[in-house]
């Protein structure tokens, strides 16, 4: 089923990269940005992990965490936040199952070939646990504007 804004942010619970069980509940109160990715290392996700290790301050600012989901393991996250000074939390989601309830997960294409995969995708979800920002198909540069634009904006306007 699609996500829709206003919709209940369905809450999930994921090791992080130290392998401490981390749950959406546990940020109400403040903004949380939520982006799935496909893999640790590799160039779109590095850059796109860089982009918001590089504004988290801003973030911050505003109210926000940052969760970033792969379906990478705890060990690979270490090493990507080990390499890349990143300075925020992501979570692991071997089991895919935090992907398919956001719908991050499906049928991609390259080269004319379907396969499954994480469908890159970034979701604000307000102090009171509704999903208020959904960008599906996510190109990486010029995203992170985006975000903290809409971030700005929904503080802004009066709910």
């Amino acid at each position: 089923m699609e996500l829709r804004i206003n919709q209940e942010a369905p809450l999930f619970t994921l090791p992080n990269q130290d392998n401490a069980e981390i749950s959406l509940k546990d940020f109400r109160g403040s903004y949380v940005i939520v982006y799935f990715y496909p893999k640790d290392k590799t160039p779109g996700c590095t850059t796109e992990a860089c982009d918001f290790r590089d504004n988290l301050k801003d973030f911050q600012n505003l109210n926000a965490i940052v969760l970033g989901i792969s379906p990478d393991s705890v060990k690979s996250h270490q090493g990507f936040i080990e390499k890349e000074d990143l300075n925020f939390t992501l979570l692991s989601d071997t089991h895919k199952e935090t992907l398919k309830l956001y719908n991050a997960w499906g049928a991609k294409k390259l080269y004319g070939k379907e396969y499954e995969g994480v469908i890159r995708s970034t979701f604000i979800i307000n102090p009171e646990g509704k999903i208020v920002a959904i960008w599906k198909n996510v190109k990486v540069k010029g995203h992170i504007n985006e975000v903290k634009e809409k971030l700005e904006a929904l503080q802004k306007s009066p709910s």
